[in-house]
């Protein structure tokens, strides 16, 4: 058989700097099946890029085993487009966030990526509700009385009035990834206290952020997830500032500077 002639242009081609204006790292949970489906449908575009590492972690949800996450964050960071910089990366465990600490993830991942701007589910949480005005707030996690206790203390450290505090009782990330839309609103309206100024539902792996207009309509008060909090830092971080329709009353406003 003859070979097919391949020709190769002489010509040199003219790169641009990006394939995409902005970069979002996402270094998530080996067990993870909701951040990335949310990030896609919340933060990637035509300018902004979505890249995603997974770093090595096992159920059940406890102190140890979140803790023990934090050797791994470097490396996980480091693989994402190796060598190249990111403007955002985001850590997507709120639990652990709590247990390793905002300053000590960042750290970390700056260890790998030092130009980045760096996320936290707490952090963004902690934000997010500043930019709502909520000082009162109640707060719904999928996780045992245990794993949540730390995450009130978190929150009452912040300078937060915690209302009430509810817990689904849940020790696995994967159960928690399958709590249908239908009981999460349903929680959330037992979890809302009437006194409330927002209601904070924790965890990445709860499918809270696609129906987060519709839990507002439900309960009549601002409400604040793990992932959109991220999404919408992560937004705001990278110059996307148009109002979401439809996605809740935090995608509507701008990142407080200062």
């Amino acid at each position: 058989m003859t070979p097919t002639p391949i020709r190769q242009f002489q010509r040199t081609p003219q790169l641009i700097e990006r394939a995409f204006e902005k970069r979002v790292g996402l270094v998530i949970l080996a067990t993870d099946h909701t951040t990335e489906p949310d990030f896609a449908a919340l933060v990637a575009s035509e300018r902004i890029a979505v890249y995603v590492n997974r770093v090595p972690y096992a159920n059940p949800v406890t102190a140890e085993n979140l803790r023990a996450m934090r050797p791994s964050l470097t490396a996980g960071a480091a693989l994402i487009l190796p060598d190249e910089t990111l403007d955002v990366v985001m850590y997507s465990c709120t639990s652990a966030s709590v247990m390793i600490g905002d300053a000590q993830i960042e750290q970390a991942i700056h260890a790998a990526k030092p130009s980045a701007r760096v996320v936290t589910p707490t952090a963004a949480a902690v934000t997010a509700l500043d930019t709502l005005g909520a000082r009162r707030i109640s707060v719904l996690t999928p996780y045992t009385v245990e794993t949540s206790r730390p995450m009130a203390e978190y929150f009452a450290a912040q300078g937060f009035t915690i209302d009430r505090f509810s817990c689904i009782g849940l020790s696995d990330d994967r159960e928690m990834a399958r709590l249908s839309h239908d009981d999460i609103v349903a929680f959330a309206r037992e979890a809302i206290a009437p006194e409330s100024d927002a209601l904070f539902i924790s965890c990445t792996a709860v499918r809270a952020a696609p129906i987060i207009a519709r839990i507002e309509a439900a309960i009549g008060k601002p409400v604040v997830s793990s992932n959109l909090a991220t999404a919408w830092m992560c937004l705001r971080l990278c110059d996307e500032n148009t109002p979401r329709a439809g996605q809740g009353r935090l995608m509507s406003l701008p990142l407080l500077v200062g």
